[in-house]
C-alpha cells in the first residue's frame, strides 16, 4: 500500500457500527424543527441555533479552521506556539524550522475554528505523526456539533493533556504531522501538514 493510501486510511474518522448521519439541514431548518420541544430548544440555543439567527454566506466554506496552538504550564512567560492555518508559508516553513516542543512535559493542543453557516455534526480533529515516513502516533479528538455563533465568534476546543516523549532517541530528527478536521458526513474542513522536533528546552 502506498504512503498516500495509508494516509487516507489513517485520516478517516472512526465510525460507530449502524450509525448513519442524517441529511444536512440549514441552521434555519434546524431552528424551526420541533419548535415546541422546550428541552430541544434549549439545546439548540446552546449551539447558537435560533430562528432568525445569522446563517452566514452559504456559498462559502461551512467551517474555517483558524489556529492550532500548543499550551503548557512549562512554556516560558510570554511564549506562545500558534500555527495560523490560513498561512501556508508558515506551515511550509515548519518543514525547515520545526516547531520546538520540550521533551517530557505535559502539554495540550487547542484548536480555534468558526462555523460560518449551517450545522456541523460530529466534527473531529485527526492527527497522524510520522518520523522518517513511519507512523509513530495517531490522535483523534472529538470537537462536537456546532451551529454558527450569533456574534460570528470563533469556537475554541482544548484537547486532553498529553506528555511529550523524552530521551536522546526522541530528540533525534523531526516529526511530520498531517492534521485534518472532518465531520460525520466525511466533509473535510481543513487538511494541513506541519513539523515539530523535541528538545531539552522550549
Amino acid at each position: 500500500m502506498s504512503t498516500h493510501d495509508e494516509d487516507h486510511e489513517d485520516l478517516k474518522p472512526s465510525t460507530t457500527p449502524g450509525y448513519k448521519p442524517t441529511a444536512a439541514k440549514t441552521a434555519e431548518e434546524y431552528a424551526n424543527l420541533d419548535a415546541n420541544d422546550e428541552s430541544l430548544a434549549r439545546w439548540k440555543a446552546s449551539l447558537g441555533i435560533t430562528p432568525g439567527a445569522p446563517g452566514g454566506d452559504a456559498s462559502g466554506p461551512k467551517v474555517t479552521v483558524l489556529t492550532l496552538e500548543l499550551h503548557s504550564s512549562t512554556l516560558p512567560p510570554g511564549k506562545t506556539i500558534t500555527l495560523d492555518i490560513s498561512n501556508k508559508a508558515q506551515l511550509e516553513d515548519t518543514k525547515k524550522n520545526p516547531v520546538v516542543i520540550k521533551e517530557g512535559v505535559e502539554y495540550n493542543v487547542r484548536i480555534t475554528f468558526k462555523v460560518n453557516h449551517s450545522i456541523i455534526s460530529g466534527a473531529r480533529y485527526i492527527q497522524v505523526v510520522k518520523r522518517a515516513g513511519i507512523k509513530v502516533d495517531k490522535l483523534e479528538e472529538m470537537l462536537g456539533s456546532y451551529g454558527p455563533h450569533p456574534n460570528g465568534e470563533a469556537h475554541i476546543k482544548n484537547f486532553e493533556p498529553e506528555e511529550s516523549p523524552s530521551g536522546m532517541l526522541a530528540r533525534s530528527g523531526s516529526y511530520n504531522v498531517r492534521s485534518r478536521v472532518v465531520d460525520d458526513d466525511g466533509n473535510i474542513y481543513a487538511d494541513f501538514e506541519w513539523s515539530f522536533k523535541l528538545a531539552k528546552e522550549w
